[in-house]
């Protein structure tokens, strides 16, 4: 498969490096390096498969000139749209030419939220009474400084998508009913620190907690969840290492748990092995933009009302 890569910002090496000998041409309006300005100018002879690591406000056209010309698309995750038309015309347009429509949410291959999942399909904790995610990095200030990531509500959609990401991989689409804790900017203009809560709907389901911030300076991911015969643990991800996950087995009245757990050492495995999986899609016609309608109705959501229970403080007066 050839592919080219549209922008070359943080993303976008990594990608490239991916995709290796397939990467054909990069394109890019200002980076020097670039082989192209404009998606337009690329012949479209010369590849089969676009890597979009572009700014959010500048995907939807992209994809549409590409799903239009039968180009498949790995889109950097999120995928959001002001209305969900917008969303739906790009599912229907994969549709008809065949192409794949694929937004990367690397997260799902890092191998301990792997075997989580298998933890939870297995069905070995019995009944999942909750789950606690925390998310955190600390580039506050990169994201002030940024010309365009700091705005709008902020490290919500940008780590959020992430954590509600994970729970469509772990508990398929669950049906909840999420709210905004707190909504915080300690630092930035727009929210640096989000807890988001969420309820199921008909009582089916684990009481979540999801926490996201820009002001962990020692970037760092923990997940919780506790059930009915045990618990069990992330602590950390492979790219900021060790990463560790750990399964204990309740005792019953009281005692302390038998326990198991594996910790890795090792280089993010995450991008190479999504770009894999990527190329498998393609040709197949199969993508995820019915995930990306419901993170995008999720956050949305989530983002109106931080905004209009947080609104920013008033400028003041000159």
């Amino acid at each position: 498969m050839r592919c080219i890569t549209i922008g070359l910002g943080v993303q976008g090496p990594k990608r490239i490096k991916a995709a290796g000998p397939d990467n054909v041409a990069t394109v890019d309006p200002v980076k020097p390096e670039a082989d192209f300005r404009r998606v337009e100018e690329v012949p479209l002879d010369r590849y089969d498969a676009a890597l979009v690591c572009t700014p959010d406000e500048v995907k939807l056209p992209l994809l549409s000139y590409l799903l239009e010309n039968g180009k498949h698309v790995l889109v950097e995750k999120p995928l959001f749209a002001d209305s969900e038309d917008d969303l739906l015309r790009l599912k229907a347009l994969a549709q008809k030419t065949g192409a794949t429509c694929y937004t990367a949410y690397n997260h799902r291959f890092e191998p301990h939220f792997v075997n989580m999942k298998r933890v939870l399909d297995s069905g070995e904790l019995g009944e999942i009474y909750r789950c606690r995610m925390f998310y955190g990095n600390g580039t506050a200030r990169l994201v002030r400084n940024s010309e365009w990531r700091d705005q709008g509500s902020g490290v919500l959609p940008d780590l959020g998508s992430h954590l509600l990401d994970t729970l469509l991989f772990w508990f398929e689409r669950p049906d909840y009913d999420f709210r905004i804790i707190s909504a915080d900017r300690f630092e930035n203009r727009a929210f640096d620190h989000v807890v988001v809560g969420g309820e199921p709907q008909q009582g089916r389901g684990p009481r979540l907690e999801l926490e996201m911030t820009l002001m962990s300076w020692r970037n760092h991911h923990t997940t919780d969840i506790f059930a009915e015969k045990g618990s069990a643990h992330i602590e950390s991800l492979c790219k900021w290492g060790p990463s560790t996950l750990t399964v204990r087995d309740r005792k019953v009245p009281a005692g302390r748990p038998d326990e198991r757990a594996e910790t890795l050492v090792q280089p993010d495995p995450t991008w190479d092995i999504e770009y894999a999986h990527f190329k498998s899609l393609c040709g197949t016609g199969a993508g995820n933009i019915d995930n990306d309608l419901w993170l995008n109705r999720q956050l949305k959501a989530l983002a109106d009302e931080a905004l209009r229970r947080f609104p920013p403080a008033p400028a003041s007066a000159a």
